[in-house]
C-alpha cells in the first residue's frame, strides 16, 4: 500500500472543493506544510496568509463565517490548539461558527522537531470546549473525505491531521459518516479501539496476535467528539476487555473519552496505550513509537498482559461463593 500523509488528504480535498465559493481558507504562514498552498495557487482570492498569528488568524475566520463563508484554518496543532484557544473558545465555539480548524504536524510523529512542536494534548484540549466536533482521520483518504464532508456540516471542528506519510487502509470509495465509528476485523477475545495513524497498527497488531490465537476486534473511531458509544458499548460488551491506541496523551483523549463511557456503561478491564502523560523528545518517528510503545509491538504486548488479568478476574469470580 501506498503512503501519504493526512495533510495531503486536507490539501487535496481543498482542490476539490474549492469551486464553491463560499470556501475561504486562512493560514498562519505554513501553507506549504499544512498543504493549503495548493488552494491558494488555485484560488488566489479566497486564500489568505495571516502570518505567524495564530489568534488573529481564528479571529478572522470567525469573522468571515458570521458573514456567511465556510472557513478553513490552518496551522500545526501546536499552534492552533495552543495559542489561538480563547478565540476557538469565544469566537468560535461559542456562537457556534462554521469554521473548521485544520492543525498539522500533531503528535510525536512529527519526529526530529521535538518536543516543543510534538502536540500530545490538542484533542483532551478540543474536548472539554462545547459545539466542537473533533475528527482524527486514520489515512489521506479518511482525511480527504472527512474535509470535503466537514464543509457541509455546520458548526465548529477541530480536524487532527500529522505530517508523517502513513499506509492506506482505505481507498477511493470510501464514505466517511461523521460521528459513527468503524468496524475494520471483528473478534471475540478483545476490542481494540484505535484513532489517527495508530489504526494502522492495531490492524498489524491484530494479525501478530491471531497467530498466538488471540481473535481481536478493531474498530477505527475518527469523530472523538461525538463519540460512538454505541459501537463501544456493544463491541466491549460482546469481548469483555479493550485497549485504546492513540498518538496522544492518554489523558484527555480517546483513552480518557472511551473509559468514560464504560465506566458509566459497562465497567469490564481496560488498557490506554498512547503518550503516558510525557512531551515528546526528538527523534525519527518510528524511534518515537518505539520508545513511547506506540505501534504494534507494544498493542500486542498490553492486550496479552490484559487478557491475562482479565482471566484470573473471571477465574476469581467463578470461584466467588
Amino acid at each position: 500500500m501506498s503512503k501519504r500523509a493526512t495533510r495531503e488528504g486536507y490539501g487535496d480535498a481543498l482542490l476539490e472543493i474549492g469551486d464553491d465559493k463560499k470556501i475561504v481558507v486562512l493560514d498562519s504562514d505554513l501553507s506549504n506544510s499544512t498543504r493549503t498552498c495548493v488552494f491558494k495557487k488555485k484560488y488566489p482570492l479566497r486564500f489568505f496568509n495571516c502570518g505567524i498569528a495564530e489568534g488573529n488568524m481564528i479571529s478572522t475566520a470567525a469573522g468571515l463565517s458570521s458573514a456567511g463563508k465556510v472557513v478553513f484554518a490552518s496551522s500545526f496543532a501546536m499552534f492552533a490548539a495552543g495559542r489561538a484557544f480563547e478565540q476557538i473558545r469565544n469566537s468560535v465555539a461559542h456562537p457556534n461558527l462554521n469554521v473548521k480548524i485544520c492543525a498539522s504536524h500533531a503528535g510525536i510523529s512529527v519526529g526530529e522537531d521535538g518536543g516543543s512542536h510534538q502536540c500530545n494534548e490538542d484533542i483532551g484540549i478540543m474536548r472539554t470546549i462545547p459545539n466542537m466536533t473533533i475528527v482524527s482521520p486514520s489515512d489521506y483518504y479518511e482525511a480527504k473525505f472527512l474535509i470535503k464532508s466537514s464543509a457541509y456540516i455546520d458548526g465548529p471542528f477541530y480536524i487532527r491531521l500529522g505530517r508523517l506519510a502513513v499506509d492506506n487502509i482505505f481507498n477511493d470509495s470510501y464514505n466517511f459518516n461523521l460521528g459513527k465509528g468503524i468496524l475494520l476485523e471483528d473478534g471475540k477475545d478483545v476490542t481494540i479501539i484505535a484513532t489517527g495513524l495508530t489504526v494502522f497498527f492495531a490492524l498489524e497488531a491484530r494479525k501478530i496476535l491471531r497467530q498466538d490465537g488471540i481473535s481481536a476486534k478493531v474498530i477505527n473511531i475518527h469523530t472523538i467528539k461525538p463519540i460512538d458509544k454505541e459501537i463501544i458499548i456493544k463491541s466491549s460488551e460482546e469481548t469483555g476487555a479493550v485497549v485504546t491506541v492513540e498518538e496522544h496523551n492518554i489523558i484527555g483523549g480517546l483513552g480518557s473519552a472511551v473509559s468514560e463511557i464504560l465506566c458509566e456503561e459497562n465497567p469490564i478491564l481496560m488498557k490506554r496505550i498512547g503518550i503516558q502523560d510525557l512531551f515528546g523528545i526528538s527523534g525519527k518517528p518510528t524511534e518515537l513509537f518505539k520508545i513511547y510503545e506506540i505501534n504494534a509491538d507494544s498493542i500486542v504486548k498490553y492486550t496479552k498482559i490484559l487478557l491475562k488479568i482479565n482471566l484470573n478476574v473471571f477465574n476469581k469470580l467463578e470461584d466467588f461463593p
